[in-house]
């Protein structure tokens, strides 16, 4: 019944295939832009098992039709210390990254078969379609870099792909440097890469632009991913996809995941805690109920606890799947290298999109006043109760701030964590840093305007701040209510006055001051802007 199952969904996966395949030929391509590689995160990229024997090829990540399965048969692993890389358990198997569309298919749509709901297994696919309509060309313009996202961020067989990937995109390109564009643990991918190879970096790369990277980690995720599991979807199609046990069966061996914890060295606005409602009884027998919090170091013995029986059954034998002190090890160490990874000269520009505006999980707590805890190895089998912070409902906006880099501009985009990657606004903010616009300017009253500032640090005190920018409104003749032959002029003035806390009696003056200039449209139909700020502080 199984074999025949199994044939069942293979005919229906080369059924979907046809129904798929299209053909698309682009209208448009402009040879003056510089080549951009997409980097994705973790689960962002088409996995394939091979077999070493036969050769043949099978997908197993991502897939709807008898995901769990082949999950569990071709894609758990277990961590070799030695080595630094996840093994698959099956011996007969080896994980590859297909190559197709140069590197774009891994990355664009994880389930190509997927007809009906494929939105929900889309990754890259929105910015690659987006991209192509502004004259980028796959295989010019336009890469993909996909990776086995089990393996540890500085994992060097990764490193090594991801250093051929960038020379051969220089070289398609005709010797262009790249702009490269990662999401989420792409971002400390190329922050390792950054650390251990900057001579390369610096050869290859123009600008890096990070979307959603959890740079001090992504603490209420990871706690759940450990002690719960994950789901890669959510409501109905999680039916028929990977269950969030199988995910954290394969998460506990993967080094990718323990590199989210938490980072150790980082002052968090708001600490994570891992926080558990404990009953414990005295040597009189009485029992006491507490709720016991535990920041991110002394979270680690509740980890080892509660997962200390955690094992899975693989070829009719049981297999122990704790937390993984040796990966921890591993990860400790990573995460040290990306504290300290700068940028390797001021030519290369940084940007960071992070997301705001969703309730993220960043405290985890189980057990309640009314039935705590009494057993930390039935922790696995609660549900959790989360603590939110502002971000993108997975990385907190505190983390994916603090790339610790020289940024040209860290941009906040209300949007969630995946569906960050196909929002407007950031199409339009990724346009501009790309020149890909060939328009300096940005429209204001549709989109964001990002605005480079200055500061000149005078003595004794004062301080002196300015911003000045100038951009071109588009205008829209139905909405304009300013007749053509006016000029808008405005200004704005702030005084402010203040002794200092402390005790110290030291004051405090600031005064601000900002005009705008909104002249007459021109024969573009455009109206133009300039804006101008001046901040000035003094301390005495």
């Amino acid at each position: 019944m199984a074999v025949l199952l199994e044939d069942i969904v293979k005919s229906v996966e080369q059924l979907l295939k046809l129904i798929s395949k299209k053909t698309q030929e682009q209208s448009y391509v402009d040879p003056t832009l510089d080549p951009v590689l997409f980097v994705p995160g973790i689960a962002g990229s088409i996995l394939n098992a091979v077999d070493s024997k036969t050769g043949n090829t099978e997908r197993v990540w991502v897939r709807i039709l008898g995901a769990d399965h082949e999950f569990r048969d071709k894609l758990w692993s277990h961590f070799d210390p030695a080595t630094g890389r996840s093994e698959t358990v099956d011996a007969n198997t080896h994980i590859e990254v297909p190559q197709d569309r140069h590197g774009l298919y891994a990355i664009d749509t994880l389930d190509p078969d997927m007809v009906i709901g494929s939105d929900c297994v889309y990754y890259f696919h929105d910015m690659i379609v987006e991209f192509i309509n502004w004259g980028y060309q796959e295989g010019t313009t336009l890469f993909g870099f996909g990776y086995d996202f089990r393996q540890s961020n500085r994992f060097q067989g990764t490193l090594d792909r991801l250093a051929s990937k960038l020379e051969s995109v220089y070289t398609a390109s005709g010797g262009k440097k790249i702009n490269i564009i990662s999401h989420s643990m792409g971002g400390l991918l190329i922050k390792c890469f950054m650390s251990l190879h900057s001579d390369i970096f610096e050869k290859y790369v123009k600008n890096w632009i990070a979307i959603a990277a959890p740079f001090r980690g992504a603490p209420g995720y990871v706690t759940s991913a450990f002690l719960n599991g994950s789901s890669f979807v959510e409501g109905w199609k999680q039916n028929f996809f990977i269950s969030k046990w199988s995910m954290q069966q394969l998460l506990l061996e993967c080094p990718s995941i323990y590199e989210l914890m938490a980072c150790l060295d980082f002052k968090w606005e708001n600490v994570p805690l891992v926080e558990i409602w404990r009953q414990k009884s005295d040597d009189d027998g009485n029992t006491t109920v507490t709720l016991e919090s535990y920041p991110p170091v002394e979270a680690i013995q509740i980890f080892t606890e509660a997962l200390s029986i955690n094992k899975v059954c693989y070829n009719g034998a049981d297999v122990a799947v704790p937390f993984n002190i040796e990966i921890l090890k591993w990860a400790n160490e990573t995460r040290k290298l990306l504290s300290s990874a700068q940028l390797p000269n001021e030519e290369i520009k940084f940007y960071n999109i992070y997301g705001t505006n969703n309730e993220t999980p960043h405290c985890v707590c189980y057990g309640s006043e009314n039935a705590p805890v009494t057993d930390l190895r039935a922790v696995p089998t609660l549900q959790a109760k989360y603590v939110y912070v502002d971000g993108d409902g997975t990385v907190p906006a505190e983390s994916a701030k603090g790339d610790g880099l020289r940024a040209e501009a860290r941009v906040g985009v209300s949007g969630d964590h995946r569906g960050i990657l196909c929002d407007r606004h950031v199409f339009r903010i990724v346009k501009h840093w790309l020149n890909a616009d060939h328009d300096p300017f940005y429209n204001p009253v549709n989109d964001y305007v990002v605005l480079p500032s200055a500061a000149i640090e005078m003595e004794r005190g004062l301080k002196v701040s300015y911003v000045r920018e100038e951009w071109d409104i588009i205008t829209d003749e139905e909405n304009n209510n300013m007749g053509k032959d006016v000029v808008l002029v405005g200004s704005i003035d702030v005084a402010v006055a203040r002794i200092a806390g402390g005790g110290g009696g030291e004051s405090m003056e600031e005064a601000h001051h900002a005009s705008f200039k909104v002249e007459q449209e021109n024969e573009e139909g455009k109206k133009h802007v300039e804006l101008n700020v001046v901040s000035i502080s003094t301390t005495a």
